[in-house]
């Protein structure tokens, strides 16, 4: 099959890996399309360490089921079209063992540690397929994960009815956790500096938009979440709260990146500080969120390229162009 393949940082090649098959709790798919994450360029950069390398990536992926193992559960046949929730979490250690599989000692992911979607074809196991409804598309499935990721930050959060929220980065993520605190009753403030981007927020019903948190003036919040993982918006949002404020910490920060945040003001304020770590029994939620339209996809999509345009889509991402880019590998459309 044809495949992305990083062979290692820095090197990208369209080539040829062995078409997979089905481990006997798992199936294989026809990939109908796989979205490009901020990860991916970590990988693709050498800035993720659980990933090895020659690797094919792609962890946001729906796709057309079309081998099935001896042993798979949840009665998946050849045919079934799914969107697939990446984590592969070993259910053995403590944390999984507590039911914090997303900090699983042993952790893995579908294009983080092992082979991918960016690819024609890809292997999962069958546990992680969640059938899709008729009418959804590939390209709709493919951004259940990165909502699911969404659904798992807000529950970290929390949110109350008539809070006002501060979202710093209105990529794919910051657009979804949008959606998803306004309807839990909170006013979203968004700050980009992508005057596009802002323009969606504003369609998504934000109560204000703005290029930088300066334009913000003294207005403080109940609760802020960075979704950029830089260092600056992170002590902007931290420096933006009211007294008993909560800050998310969504974005994916370097390993090194340090802030300076006051120790004092966390504990004369009463700051809550949280981060959110991918997905963790949220996925479910996230598809009966999109196949039920409470969250709005349209404006999101779009970038849609061939496998053979990968490192295309990887600077189309790195430009910050457009919202959310992916590959359609098996037919070019994502249907």
């Amino acid at each position: 099959m044809r495949a992305a393949i990083i062979e290692q940082p820095g090197t990208i090649s369209i080539g040829e890996r062995p078409d997979p098959t089905p481990a006997p709790d798992g199936v294989v798919l026809r990939v109908g399309a796989c979205g490009i994450c901020g990860t991916d360029l970590h990988i693709a950069d050498g800035e993720f360490p659980p990933s090895p390398y020659p690797l094919v990536p792609g962890h946001e992926f729906a796709g057309e089921v079309v081998a099935v193992g001896s042993a798979a559960p949840g009665g998946l046949r050849v045919g079934d079209r799914v969107a697939v929730d990446p984590s592969l979490f070993c259910g053995h250690c403590s944390f999984c063992r507590a039911g914090r599989g997303n900090l699983c000692a042993n952790w893995g992911a579908i294009g983080d540690t092992v082979d991918g979607a960016f690819a024609e074809y890809v292997a999962a196991p069958a546990a992680n397929c969640h059938r899709m409804p008729e009418g959804m598309t590939f390209r709709e499935g493919a951004i259940v994960e990165p909502l699911s990721c969404a659904v798992h930050g807000v529950r970290r959060i929390g949110v109350f009815p008539g809070e006002r929220f501060l979202l710093i980065g209105a990529g794919t993520m910051g657009l979804l956790l949008q959606q998803l605190l306004q309807q839990g009753g909170a006013r979203v403030t968004m700050v980009d500096r992508n005057a596009d981007r802002l323009k969606i927020a504003a369609g998504f019903g934000a109560h204000a938009t703005a290029t930088d948190t300066a334009d913000l003036g003294d207005e403080r919040f109940d609760a802020a979440v960075d979704v950029t993982g830089a260092p600056p918006a992170i002590e902007a949002a931290f420096a933006s709260l009211r007294r008993g404020g909560r800050l998310l910490i969504f974005g994916v920060a370097a390993d090194d990146a340090r802030v300076d945040l006051s120790p004092f003001r966390i504990y004369n304020d009463e700051i809550t500080v949280v981060g959110s770590m991918a997905v963790l029994n949220s996925y479910g939620a996230a598809l009966d969120l999109l196949a039920s339209d409470a969250v709005q996809t349209g404006p999101l999509l779009s970038h849609a390229l061939p496998l053979a345009e990968f490192p295309a889509a990887l600077d189309l991402m790195r430009a910050g162009a457009g919202v959310k880019v992916q590959v359609a590998p098996s037919d070019g459309a994502g249907r």
